[in-house]
């Protein structure tokens, strides 16, 4: 009885954790920002954990994503640690983005 709750328990955890994975769909030459978890350890109320930018030289099975930084050092990393680099995506200099009615405050 013991022995078939806890099966239950750790089958029904499995699927809540495996639930909370985000698939992302990395490409090579996209840009991407690697979370350091290590900062944790130095707690900083300011300090981002997200570094970067790095781009993406190949994508590997089982999530793995060799990264390039700057200096072209290359390193593997999990993907489930990476997320899109949007900040070069930004509106052109000299054009002009309407906003609408903005809510009165």
């Amino acid at each position: 009885m013991a022995y078939e709750n806890s099966k239950i328990y750790k089958e029904r955890t499995k699927a809540y954790h495996d639930k909370r994975i985000i698939t992302r769909n990395f490409a090579p030459n996209d840009r991407v920002l690697l979370y350091n978890s290590r900062l944790k350890l130095f707690p900083g109320k300011l300090r981002s954990r997200w570094s970067g930018p790095f781009a993406i030289k190949e994508v590997r099975p089982y999530r793995a994503v060799v990264l390039l930084d700057a200096t072209g050092t290359e390193f593997v990393v999990n993907g489930q640690r990476l997320k899109l680099y949007l900040a070069e995506s930004a509106i052109a200099k000299g054009e002009s983005v309407p906003l609408g009615d903005a809510p009165q405050a």
